[in-house]
């Protein structure tokens, strides 16, 4: 019986194999036991998922070793960052996908592709914040960081449509009192999303640690308990420097993406409630 089946890449040096097990480390894959010999040495990587295909008649195949991923874009961010030749960049197939060659070995040839999905496939939510409210709890705490935080936030629920009297805003002293004040919101029933936004610092203590693990667990407990989305827009960084590139600088900003999150999760939960109240009343009709 088949017990695995493993796929060869032969390098030129060990300059080469340095490289694409560097490149393929950072794609997430998980390292094998290495092995060495007087003539070479070898390195094996374990995907989540594997599968031999065969293939009959004139279809192009540009590489033998084809990688299917979630994010293809992200996947050339990070080749060119680590300079990998890229043979074809990114275009579209005959086979609903898009697939990006490269070369990052001489002659070994990778094919990265992604598959497109269709509405049917997968539902999505709506970046239309028309009709929706809002609460967002900001932590007074670091406050040059979180107000920045705010206006991001803000900003990205007034480009998608929410009217500024359907926001809330209520600012609490520090992180730790953000889950208490979110799940207030959320249990009055006026907010269809909630938007915690603060910014944690590590200092020389283990305050910082004692801190952000309690903020984290009472943002997550709150949106389960509640039923009600809720975005994470606490930073929790190393350094000011990190925290101003997370509040609008090098990182983009943090609570512009908690929002636009928050405006997709409101906009899927609408769907998938239709979709399950819709099936409620189906099997209702036939139980009469």
């Amino acid at each position: 019986m088949i017990k695995s089946i493993t796929t060869v890449q032969v390098v030129r040096n060990s300059k080469e194999f340095s490289a694409l097990a560097d490149l393929l480390d950072s794609l997430g894959l998980e390292r094998g036991k290495n092995w060495k010999t007087a003539r070479g040495q070898g390195l094996p990587f374990i995907a989540p998922m594997g599968k031999v295909e065969i293939i009959e008649g004139k279809e192009p195949l540009p590489a033998d070793l084809w990688v299917e991923v979630t994010d293809l874009d992200s996947i050339r961010d990070l080749l060119k960052k680590k300079k990998n030749k890229i043979v074809s960049d990114i275009s579209a197939t005959g086979w609903n996908s898009r697939v990006m060659v490269v070369e990052p070995a001489k002659g070994v040839k990778l094919a990265f592709w992604q598959k497109d999905h269709s509405e049917e496939d997968a539902v999505t939510g709506d970046l239309n914040a028309t009709g929706m409210r809002f609460g967002i709890v900001v932590s007074r705490w670091n406050s040059f960081i979180t107000e920045r935080l705010l206006q991001g936030a803000l900003d990205a629920l007034r480009r998608s449509g929410c009217r500024s009297e359907d926001i809330t805003v209520v600012r609490v002293p520090g992180a730790f009192e953000i889950p208490s004040q979110a799940r207030t919101l959320a249990e009055t029933g006026k907010h269809d999303a909630i938007i915690t936004l603060g910014c944690l610092i590590r200092g020389e203590t283990t305050h910082y640690e004692h801190i952000s693990t309690e903020v984290t667990r009472g943002i997550g407990q709150s949106a389960q308990e509640s039923g009600v989305p809720h975005t994470y827009g606490v930073l929790t960084c190393e350094t000011l420097e990190q925290a101003l590139d997370r509040a609008g600088l090098k990182a983009g900003n943090k609570g512009f993406e908690a929002a636009m999150s928050a405006v997709e999760m409101v906009s899927l939960q609408r769907k998938t409630s239709t979709k399950k109240s819709k099936r409620k009343k189906a099997r209702a009709k036939r139980g009469r």
